[in-house]
């Protein structure tokens, strides 16, 4: 089942079953070009994993974990499929990075890595949008990974039984394919990574993980269409706004 939050044309927010091109909710259907399209969810936090594919770690000459990176992005980084992220003004490096979103659907702490898919509601597309200029001179990456948009997700949320578990996972830019890979290439596995996670904070219902980007990470400009489409989920869109 595909599901997706959106907003009616009388102003209302909606979670309906999403199927070809339209939605239903409450024995109405309604043409997706004629609603809004938001977040398939409302985190409290939304909790990223750096370098969890070796190739993405050789291409910017990183060594492999041996423990997953974490670091946050706050709700205002939040951008939904069709928006178009307007990122810092003066930044050199603007780039892309496609990535496999978890969606928590229940309060977790401490998770099993045996029982880690129980508390899984589904998966989205992301598109974790990065600053480079001021991440390369940060320790903690506020500017550079949690301003306004910075984390475009969507356009659905996919239950689980959906999503295989060798799904593959792409990034357009205009069109041309940039990034290409499959999420059985992560060194950490979405129940280690939830395990970890929880070992240090409480997850609540809603609270998104976004699993790490593979290799061919590069810059977008101003104008750019950026499609993240993962196998199961959908095609999520946004635009790159560059002020």
């Amino acid at each position: 089942m595909h599901l997706m939050r959106f907003r009616d044309p009388a102003g209302a927010v909606r979670r309906g079953e999403y199927e070809d091109g339209t939605v239903s909710f409450g024995g109405r259907t309604y043409d997706v070009e004629d609603v809004d399209v938001l977040p398939p969810s409302e985190p409290s936090k939304i909790v990223c994993v750096g370098r969890n594919y070796a190739a993405h770690a050789e291409e910017r000459n990183s060594e492999i974990p041996d423990r997953p990176m974490l670091f946050l992005k706050p709700p205002n980084a939040l951008a939904g499929h069709g928006d178009t992220v307007t990122v810092p003004s003066g930044k050199d490096t603007i780039e892309h990075e496609a990535e496999l979103a978890v969606v928590i659907g229940e309060q977790c702490r401490h998770v099993d890595e045996d029982d880690a898919l129980d508390v899984v509601a589904g998966y989205a597309c992301a598109d974790d949008v990065s600053n480079r200029d001021d991440q390369s001179e940060e320790r903690n990456w506020v500017r550079g990974k949690a301003f306004d948009g910075a984390a475009p997700l969507g356009p659905v949320l996919a239950t689980p039984d959906e999503v295989p578990a060798d799904a593959n996972i792409e990034l357009r830019v205009n069109g041309e394919t940039r990034q290409s890979s499959s999420i059985e290439h992560f060194i950490f596995s979405v129940p280690e990574l939830l395990a970890e996670i929880t070992e240090y904070m409480t997850l609540e219902r809603g609270d998104v993980i976004l699993t790490g980007t593979p290799e061919g990470v590069a810059e977008v400009e101003d104008g750019d269409r950026v499609e993240v489409e993962v196998e199961g989920v959908g095609t999520l869109e946004h635009g790159i706004e560059r002020q």
